[in-house]
């Protein structure tokens, strides 16, 4: 069965790959705190992704089913390859977290976890949980970070994933969704959208800090070599001591 390795009980990286091979060397670099991505969108229907998904859950102990860049249109189909492979993690959109959790359920899955897409507002305290496919395309739904959490665990995700964090700016809001997770009994925050090597700490920091009990950002191009399009073991491996040093000084 599949699962995440949290290092610690705290932290985990999600990253993606180029192939299973690489796969195979970023996860045995992360020492095994990491799931790796496979994306929804280079799919064209379900049952490639399935295949897909399932050989590399033979080399990978821990995949995480991605939407590919939070595309809203992908909701369909990674709900779908992860009900019938139950990876360890699977990424949703805010409207379509209900339906991965009753396609996961239905199937008996019980070890996917499952987050739901929202997104910053520039005020912090404020999410926008409009994310899905139609609800994208019309006036941002705003809503408390709150509410946002609530309506997450009613419909039955594990985790809020801030998307996109674009870097340093969103810190505050970080931190106000973070601690809105601890408020409200979420045990899960999935910071991702433009981090690298270089921000990675003050964010995994913020969310620690707030007193979340496991954080799992995504960290994707920053990390990719841009030549080879694997993503680079050394990087892996510094994200890892970084992960270290901050869960040395809680």
């Amino acid at each position: 069965m599949q699962q995440i390795n949290f290092y610690q009980q705290r932290v985990a990286l999600n990253v993606l790959a180029k192939d299973v091979a690489n796969a195979v060397d970023v996860y045995r670099a992360a020492e095994g705190h990491a799931v790796v991505g496979v994306i929804s969108a280079q799919f064209n229907t379900v049952e490639e992704g399935v295949t897909e998904v399932t050989r590399w859950m033979g080399q990978v102990p821990a995949i995480s089913v991605g939407l590919g860049a939070g595309s809203a249109q992908q909701f369909y189909k990674a709900a779908m390859i992860a009900a019938q492979t139950a990876p360890a993690h699977v990424n949703q959109t805010f409207t379509g977290c209900g339906f991965a959790a009753g396609a996961l359920a239905a199937r008996g899955v019980t070890n996917t976890r499952i987050n739901a897409l929202i997104s910053p507002t520039g005020t912090p305290g404020c999410v926008i949980i409009s994310t899905g496919v139609h609800s994208s395309q019309g006036i941002p739904a705003i809503v408390s970070c709150d509410t946002a959490i609530k309506m997450i665990q009613d419909l039955g995700g594990h985790a809020a994933k801030f998307f996109p964090m674009g870097g340093m700016q969103s810190l505050p809001e970080l931190k106000a969704l973070a601690e809105s997770c601890v408020r409200n009994g979420m045990t899960m925050i999935e910071p991702t959208g433009g981090i690298d090597l270089d921000n990675f700490r003050p964010i995994l920091e913020t969310c620690l800090n707030a007193g979340v009990e496991q954080v799992m950002p995504h960290i994707y191009s920053s990390i990719i070599d841009a030549d080879s399009g694997n993503t680079r073991i050394q990087d892996i491996v510094k994200l890892l001591d970084i992960v270290k040093s901050v869960i040395k000084s809680l």
